[in-house]
């Protein structure tokens, strides 16, 4: 065919196409359609551009045409127009999958360079390692590679070795991490340019892992003496900028010449300046040895070395700072005497008529770093008063501002915008706020124009997996009965709440259903979550069930805060509407602003419960009787042991008994710590926040119904403690639950939980709701139970305590050391030795909270700890601690 006869066939090609793409890729007409279809595109296209979309277009990608077909129907075309196709192949994403062997082929066929990209390289590294028509081992197909060198450089320039990590990174027989070698040693591959390359990818980086891929390679081709040394520099970057298995290879490497005298002073100095800013304790520790044989070695040195080892003053671990200012106490004297000061100079400022004199004003300035506990040494040394030495600033805490409810703005104006909302809650699930906004929506254009609500939504609907389900039921098609609550395990999360709505909406529910999953509410095990589960799920079947049959003006349990409380106000202004518009009130929404109504203002309460007795009406009654049953009051708890947790029972709530609808009953029930957990059915975390909005005044409740999931984030390992910030914001007491659930979150396995505890801890803190003796005592006694790992804490605290909340986390851990420092101290010594390693990271974050703090006082069991013998980091940091406690502070 010539090219005007090809172009002229493909129209009818991408009409044959898109009717593939519409349907379905397991129906047999496109499965047998889209290979040939693949293939005559390929060849019909005569622009290079087109031709390379249409080989990699991914709807083709599934059942496309076989390479050799490809190859074949494109071999006569012009080898410059077969070069470009392989350009723009090789230059799409590798996400593309275009096939190596089709790539590969054009390359051969019109004899161009091979374009070195990552989507060509990446597909070379599986074809030889997965491919399933390459034959002999690795190592053979390597040697047969004629571009072997090129993308074996392409395999060092790879921007992104996350798709091929898992091959690369193979030891063992027929592996690369076995082949590379071998090829360099045969000299199929030049020695200096891997060597090169290795070194190069080490220095730029990449993933966290990558360097299991590179390193491997670098040290199994055992550089020579010399190639080490011509790359001084090279290594001297590694150790102070890459990861840290790189730059402890880096660092040994340059030890091995400084031992050999093979570093200049200056170039020990350029790589100690980034090393002992490294956090890593191991690296730091092993630079200060090696400073150390180079002054024992050339005590000259000691002026340009000194110095550099005094930059570890500000380390943030105590033992290093200690072990480098042993170090300076041991080479100092090789700068002569200390300057004495002179006439109508400040006390301790060195004199500056000396050559010395400079490197004595660096020491001077960065002992200032030094914990208060080693100052005096440090002072000593120097010549600088004691009193000047440990002098501390002012401390002032300098805690994050306390976050404020927000009011919720009205409902979407119109049923398009609410249409965007609920479909952006559908893709992404959003806060209550936004959630509620939709709710109230809802029923409110349903009751204005169900018609114009229902075809603002179609395309909303359209996307759900349940708009094309069929049925033949006599009033339309209707959803699997999970979504409606029929079976046992029914219950909602929010956006299974709102697709339950939007199929009441459209009618693919049926009314009876609706009324029977409300009366009857989800059925199961009784557990910890059954109470605020029901509550909400009762609240969306409710809202269902009147949007199919009889839609409400508008919600009455629509909360006025972001937190979920209701202002008393509201709700009479909105009984007031209703009566007006002569509306029925539903039993199960106004339950909810029940609950949800403010009463800790007993004057604004009184105010509103005056003017809904004026209303005359039955609801205005019951709303006048719950705002004037006094105070909100919180159930007796009792704490009960559970293997290594520490959990809390609760009494019952009798005013939900009486007052509350028959489906709100189980949220008032006792709750107890034997409830059968294993058969919960509440794994999505999904309506935690929304629970916790449904009881707003007495977060106390919901905590202690949350706590053994929240315990299960430092025994088990497990995650969710996104509620815990949400507990910090709400209103009502912070009690014993709540402080449990913070001291749980605070030691949870994974950093995120952890950090979402540290945001509730500096929210109470703010709030001034933090109670540091309760938490405090609560994570001791978990610690020595072993629920609660010291070291996890340790991290915690720090964190908090860097924000600004030193003075906090102090007083926290000084209530929380003394429970572990007594265990430990009659603990069997296996068991102490447990202890000790994980208590010294928690002691460090105490001593630098009461360094920053300038605290004075005793912790009971500490002095026993820092009697003990030995340099361990526990008995260091104990001694830090009681030595900065007993510190006098120089006014």
């Amino acid at each position: 065919m010539t090219d005007p006869e090809r172009r002229a066939c493909l129209p009818a090609l991408k009409a044959e196409r898109k009717q593939a793409r519409e349907s379905r890729f397991w129906e047999p007409r496109r499965l047998q359609a889209a290979p040939a279809l693949h293939l005559a595109g390929a060849g019909c296209h005569t622009g290079a551009a087109a031709a390379a979309a249409w080989l990699a277009a991914s709807d083709l990608r599934w059942t496309p045409a076989p390479v050799e077909m490809l190859l074949r129907m494109l071999e006569q075309r012009d080898t410059g127009w077969t070069a470009e196709v392989a350009r723009r192949l090789a230059e799409r994403p590798a996400s593309a999958d275009v096939p190596y062997p089709l790539m590969a082929g054009l390359v051969s066929r019109s004899g161009c360079e091979v374009p070195v990209t990552d989507a060509y390289v990446g597909s070379w590294i599986r074809h030889l390692s997965l491919g399933e028509d390459v034959t002999g081992t690795l190592l053979d197909r390597l040697r047969r590679e004629p571009h072997l060198s090129t993308l074996v450089g392409g395999l060092f320039t790879l921007a992104d070795v996350s798709d091929v990590r898992w091959v690369l990174s193979r030891t063992g027989p027929g592996s690369w991490q076995a082949a590379l070698p071998v090829l360099v040693q045969e000299g199929s591959l030049d020695r200096e340019f891997v060597l090169d390359a290795c070194v190069a990818r080490l220095l730029r980086g990449g993933g966290p892992t990558d360097h299991r891929i590179f390193l491997p390679w670098l040290t199994a081709l055992e550089p020579t003496r010399e190639e080490v040394r011509a790359r001084t520099a090279d290594w001297t970057a590694l150790a102070r900028d890459a990861v840290s298995p790189v730059a402890s290879h880096a660092q040994a490497v340059l030890a091995g010449l400084a031992a050999d005298s093979e570093l200049t002073v200056q170039q020990v100095v350029e790589v100690s300046e980034g090393l002992l800013f490294r956090t890593e304790k191991k690296l730091v520790r092993a630079q200060l040895a090696l400073l150390g044989k180079v002054l024992v070695r050339d005590p000259g040195a000691a002026a340009e070395l000194l110095p550099v080892v005094a930059q570890a003053f500000g380390h943030e671990d105590t033992q290093v700072q200690e072990r480098a200012l042993r170090l300076v106490e041991r080479h100092v004297k090789a700068l002569g005497p200390v300057p004495e000061p002179t006439a109508g100079a400040a006390a301790g400022t060195p004199v500056t008529d000396r050559p010395s004199d400079e490197v004595w004003q660096e020491l001077h300035r960065a002992a200032e770093q030094l914990t208060p506990s080693l100052r005096p040494r440090a002072a000593a040394l120097l010549g600088v008063p004691v009193d000047e030495a440990v002098s501390f600033e002012v401390y002032e805490e300098m805690l994050p501002p306390a976050p404020e409810p927000v009011r919720l703005d009205p409902a979407p104006e119109t049923p398009e915008e609410l249409a965007e909302e609920i479909g952006a809650l559908l893709a992404a699930e959003g806060d209550v706020s936004t959630f509620e906004r939709a709710l109230d929506g809802l029923m409110r254009h349903a009751h204005r124009d169900p018609e114009a609500l229902r075809t603002a939504l179609e395309p909303v609907i359209g996307t759900r997996w349940w708009a094309s389900q069929q049925g033949q039921q006599s009033d339309g098609e209707r959803l699997p009965e999970v979504h409606v609550g029929t079976t046992r395990r029914g219950f909602l999360t929010p956006s299974v709440g709102l697709d339950l709505m939007l199929a009441a909406l459209r009618g693919q529910v049926r009314a009876n259903r609706l009324h029977d999953a409300v009366v009857r509410g989800a059925e199961g095990q009784e557990c910890a979550h059954s109470g605020p589960a029901r509550v909400f799920d009762t609240r969306l079947r409710a809202i269902a069930y009147r949007l199919r049959t009889r839609p409400l003006p508008f919600l009455l349990s629509t909360p006025t805060w972001s937190t979920g409380l209701l202002e008393p106000a509201d709700l009479v202004a909105r009984l007031v509407e209703y009566r007006r518009l002569k509306a029925d009130v539903c039993v199960i929404d106004l339950g909810q602003a029940l609950l949800r109504v403010r009463r800790d203002d007993q004057v604004a309460a009184d105010e509103a419960a005056r003017l809904a007795l004026t209303l005359g009406t039955r609801e205005g009654k019951r709303v006048a009787r719950w705002l004037t049953s006094g105070p909100v009051g919180l159930p007796g708890v009792r704490r009960r042991l559970k293997g290594s947790r520490v959990l809390l029972e609760m009494e019952g709530l009798p005013q939900i008994d009486e007052d509350m609808p028959q489906q709100f009953r189980s949220l008032g029930m006792p709750l107890s710590v034997h409830t059968d957990r294993w058969r919960c059915h509440h794994w999505d975390r999904s309506a935690h926040a929304h629970w916790l909005a449904a009881l707003p005044e007495r977060r106390e409740v919901m905590a202690a119904r949350m706590l053994h999931d929240l315990a299960d984030l430092a025994v088990d390992d497990e995650r969710g403690a996104e509620i815990l910030p949400l507990l910090a914001e709400g209103a009502g007491e912070a009690g014993e639950a709540v402080h449990l659930c913070l001291a749980y979150g605070l030691a949870a396995r994974h950093a995120e939980d952890r950090l979402s505890a540290v945001d509730a801890l500096l929210v109470l803190a703010a709030r001034g709701q933090l109670d540091a003796v309760r938490l405090g005592s609560a994570l001791g006694e978990l610690m020595v139970r072993g629920a609660v790992k010291a070291q996890r804490l340790a991290e915690s605290a720090r964190t908090a305590a860097a924000t600004g909340a030193g003075l906090t986390m102090w007083e926290v851990l000084r209530h929380a050391l003394p429970a572990p420092l007594a265990e430990l101290s009659g603990a069997e010594p296996a068991v102490a030795a447990v202890a000790a390693r994980s208590l010294g990271d928690l002691l460090a974050v105490a001593a630098e909270c009461a360094e920053r703090a300038g605290v004075l006082g005793e912790v009971p069991h500490l002095a026993e700890t820092a009697a003990r013998t030995g340099s361990s980091r526990m008995v260091t940091q104990a001694r830090r601690l009681r030595d900065t406690l007993a510190l006098e502070v120089a006014a």
